[in-house]
């Protein structure tokens, strides 16, 4: 059996080269794609969100490794991916709120979430509620993460929702939100499906919806 804590382990200290070469190996081994991603790359990536949730580790550095691990499962495991017929976990449309300007935490978020097969479609930052509804109709997602990063933009959170409502599409999409100063009770009331307080739980948590 192929000891995927290797690759867990030397992806969280960034070792590229041998999380490259380990890759190989497994796939010379015969080891499913799919097992290697998510034994071994996802493991490593979960050991650096809780490095990060800790202050172990900067967001510099996380932001590389999940960079990282991106471009390997794009270059290495997604032609096998796509000859198993892997499907993705599903399509998610992503945006930073009207009024905010942060974009960190989103883009790690949507890192991991790539690198666990999810399709994302990123809408940036400062994003009005009604090109979020666009989206949500041109796209056909399955699920909405919502960003906000700012006191000043929660409130955006929940008129965005309520736009989505009104809208008659909110029936249609799982909506996560995240950001600094948002928790799960703040989730509950403005009526979204789920709240992560960073990238590694956000992952964590689209996975088990799209289930």
């Amino acid at each position: 059996m192929f000891d995927f804590a290797q690759i867990a382990t030397n992806l969280a200290e960034g070792k590229q080269p041998q999380v490259r070469e380990l890759v190989q190996l497994a796939l010379e081994q015969g080891v499913p794609a799919k097992e290697i991603l998510d034994q071994g790359l996802m493991q490593g990536l979960g050991i650096v969100g809780e490095l990060m949730e800790r202050e172990e580790i900067m967001i510099p550095q996380v932001l590389g490794i999940a960079q990282f691990m991106c471009d390997t499962v794009d270059e290495m495991l997604k032609p096998y991916l796509l000859e198993a017929d892997m499907n993705p976990h599903g399509k998610v449309v992503f945006a930073t709120v009207q009024g905010d300007l942060h974009d960190i935490g989103k883009n790690l978020v949507i890192m991991m979430l790539e690198g666990a097969g999810f399709n994302v479609i990123d809408l940036g930052i400062d994003v009005p509620p009604e090109t979020i509804v666009t989206a949500i109709r041109e796209n056909n997602p399955h699920m909405l993460g919502l960003s906000a990063l700012l006191t000043t933009t929660m409130p955006m959170i929940k008129t965005t929702i309520d736009t989505i409502i009104e809208s008659g599409l909110r029936d249609r999409v799982k909506i996560l939100v995240g950001g600094a100063p948002l928790d799960q009770e703040f989730a509950e009331q403005v009526g979204a499906d789920g709240y992560a307080p960073d990238a590694s739980t956000a992952t964590k948590l689209a996975k088990s919806l799209s289930n």
